[in-house]
């Protein structure tokens, strides 16, 4: 069943001379549960198609549809709405706020949103990425590891329909990487959860059930590795 769709999306920063198209034309659809890896060099467009699909930046033209809806059909503020609900977001910079705990952080999207933490839920969740008796921990007191384990967390909490990750073991070694890539396997395979990660990492790409390049602000390969 398809999740999400792009047409022909354009993004185009500056004017005249300085103009730089960042995404030019690209289109493709996700089906729910895959995991996409998405590759490419720096200043390919890799970010910049994230941001949009995550409704973090307008396209300059085109379309996204989630679950059949237009993403940037949305105001300003159902588009925040969109963000805390819909999108899990996990950055290579995990983005934790200092005076926050574990739990205080994980739980701040269900918060911000007005919500009851789902205490089922976030018990499992700091079981599988491995912070019980790790609660009341200030990120300051983490490692890069769990930090990044955190934002995981936090990511997944609201049971968005896509995680978008970008570059999630960017700042980790190769053991904290590799159990960063496991959990987020992990969460695609039990909760049927679709995931899209952007990454520098061939062995990241190769876990993925498919892989995407991007060039130019282009797609120049689009390939199913497992089905």
């Amino acid at each position: 069943m398809e999740i999400l769709r792009v047409e022909n999306l354009t993004k185009v920063y500056g004017q005249g001379e300085n103009q730089v198209r960042a995404l030019d034309g690209v289109s493709f659809s996700v089906e729910k549960g895959q995991f996409v890896a998405i590759i490419g060099p720096s200043g390919s467009g890799k970010s910049t198609l994230l941001h949009i699909l995550g409704g973090v930046d307008r396209p300059t033209a085109g379309k996204v549809y989630l679950n059949d809806q237009d993403v940037y059909a949305r105001s300003e503020d159902q588009l925040a709405i969109f963000r805390r609900r819909e999108v899990g977001l996990i950055y290579q910079f995990y983005n934790l706020i200092p005076v926050l705990n574990v739990v205080e952080n994980m739980t701040l999207p269900v918060l911000m949103d007005g919500r009851k933490v789902n205490q089922e839920r976030l018990q499992e969740m700091l079981s599988t990425l491995g912070l019980k008796g790790r609660e009341r921990h200030l990120p300051n007191q983490l490692s890069g590891g769990q930090q990044q384990r955190v934002s995981i967390g936090r990511a997944l909490m609201n049971a968005p329909a896509v995680v978008l990750a970008d570059e999630p073991t960017g700042n980790l070694d190769s053991k904290n990487s590799k159990e960063i890539v496991d959990l987020l396997r992990y969460s695609n395979q039990r909760y049927n959860q679709t995931l899209i990660v952007i990454t520098h990492d061939e062995s990241i790409a190769l876990q993925a059930d498919r892989i995407m390049a991007i060039e130019d602000g282009k797609i120049t390969r689009d390939e199913v590795i497992r089905g």
